[in-house]
């Protein structure tokens, strides 16, 4: 049985951690939570965490944006891949295999980390949208499927579409309510939600809208290439954690 008070401050830091992280850089919760949660439990049980966070403040970061309808009618295909390939890929997640899930994650979230210290500079033509978009969708709902992590390939290829900042936050806000959804979708399909988990997750709310708050504090004091840097330097080592933790 789980002692309370210990899984509760788990909790508590992760998601204030994770919040604070995407108030300060407008995105990150999911991952954070992710890899920091991959250290104490299964993948599975964080991703199952993970739902109700991330489904508010996505929405809430989707809703805030001016172009809603013209980001879903361009971007409607991708989320068409992300949601087949979640569903398709949550098998992995799911699985008996919890190293090869933790693995995965510790990969997914280094290499998230090496994008983000890199930086490449990519633009996509508007006219490779058509088969780049559901193509990116697909291999993107494949990772979260199989880690719980929503950012690789999708942030990097939003990135290199050329939208306005708050265009691109809410695009990003579109991707990651779609593949919080469609995680709950496959997780829910491999029985893989069980009640105890629905109720740690509105718990995690709490703390993940108090770190929002305290990041959208923090922005206006801290560089926030500054803190980026901190967090995929972060990242990387997380994730290099993770990897080993998978092939023991």
């Amino acid at each position: 049985m789980v002692d309370p008070l210990p899984f509760a401050l788990l909790l508590l830091g992760t998601f204030l951690l994770a919040g604070l992280v995407k108030g300060v850089i407008g995105l990150g919760l999911p991952t954070v939570a992710m890899g920091l949660l991959g250290l104490a439990m299964p993948p599975v049980e964080a991703a199952a965490i993970l739902l109700v966070p991330s489904f508010v403040t996505n929405v809430w970061q989707l809703l805030a944006g001016p172009q809603f309808g013209a980001l879903l009618r361009r971007l409607w295909p991708m989320m068409l891949g992300i949601t087949a390939g979640t569903l398709a890929g949550s098998g992995v997640i799911t699985g008996a295999a919890a190293h090869a899930a933790s693995g995965a994650l510790g990969a997914a979230l280094a290499l998230y980390g090496i994008v983000g210290l890199v930086k490449p500079r990519l633009r996509v033509p508007p006219a490779a949208e058509t088969w780049a978009g559901p193509l990116v969708g697909a291999v993107t709902g494949l990772v979260t499927g199989a880690t719980g992590v929503f950012v690789i390939p999708a942030v990097p290829y939003l990135g290199s579409l050329g939208l306005q900042r708050d265009d691109l936050v809410q695009a990003l806000g579109l991707s990651f309510t779609v593949s919080t959804v469609a995680l709950a979708g496959g997780l829910a399909l491999h029985g893989a939600l069980p009640l105890a988990a629905s109720g740690a997750s509105l718990l995690a709310l709490l703390p993940a809208l108090a770190g929002m708050w305290l990041g959208g504090w923090l922005r206006l004091r801290v560089h926030p290439e500054t803190f980026r840097l901190c967090f995929f330097i972060g990242l990387l080592v997380l994730g290099g954690e993770l990897i080993w933790r998978g092939l023991r």
